[in-house]
């Protein structure tokens, strides 16, 4: 209940309304064997392709799973936004974004992003903006719910113990599974491509 009240009065449904940011992050989710992006994923990287034409941020960080040479989440978005416009020196590529807290703690501490647009869908937005804001960021959320999901009832079950769990690592400053060196969104992308 905390998270949530904490976090409602900055997620917005309507890409106009939404603060600028200077950085887009999108969270990462299921990408098939044969790399294309899941329902899920692809609606959260069209909607940062929006925001980016919109003119509400210039940089764009994907952060997701790349923890196995076979599964690669952030080169498959970068893929996406490359073939939907986006140039690929404004996107920024987070390998070790393995779950949302992981991947805000690594935006603050290895991008140095200082305020950001969250991009994902509504019922794992709460969780990823209270991340956000307790680790010091200035963040605001937009959801990309553009389609029913398959399992969208286990996805928001699952979000209640997810939320206990975000809680306690904001309060304990938990340190994320991997840090390494900075790789400022301000500055060269391609230091965080492969």
């Amino acid at each position: 209940v905390f998270v949530l009240a904490k976090a409602r009065p900055l997620i917005y449904s309507d890409i106009e309304a939404v603060p600028s940011a200077y950085t887009a992050i999108v969270l990462g989710a299921r990408v098939y064997p044969s790399g294309r992006l899941s329902p899920m994923l692809a609606d959260r990287t069209e909607t940062a392709v929006e925001l980016y034409q919109a003119g509400k941020v210039k940089r764009i960080l994907v952060s997701g799973d790349h923890g196995r040479p076979e599964y690669d989440e952030v080169n498959a978005m970068k893929d996406f936004l490359v073939e939907a416009g986006v140039p690929a020196n404004d996107i920024f590529l987070d390998h070790a974004g393995f779950d949302t807290y992981d991947s805000l703690y690594r935006a603050r501490d290895v991008f140095e992003v200082d305020s950001a647009i969250l991009v994902t869908q509504a019922f794992h937005m709460p969780r990823a903006v209270y991340i956000g804001r307790g680790l010091g960021v200035e963040v605001y959320g937009v959801s990309a719910d553009k389609q029913p999901y398959a399992g969208i009832v286990y996805n928001e079950s699952r979000e209640w113990l997810a939320r206990c769990k975000s809680f306690l690592s904001v309060l304990f400053h938990v340190k994320p599974t991997y840090l390494g060196d900075p790789i400022p969104i301000t500055g060269d992308a391609a230091k965080s491509w492969d």
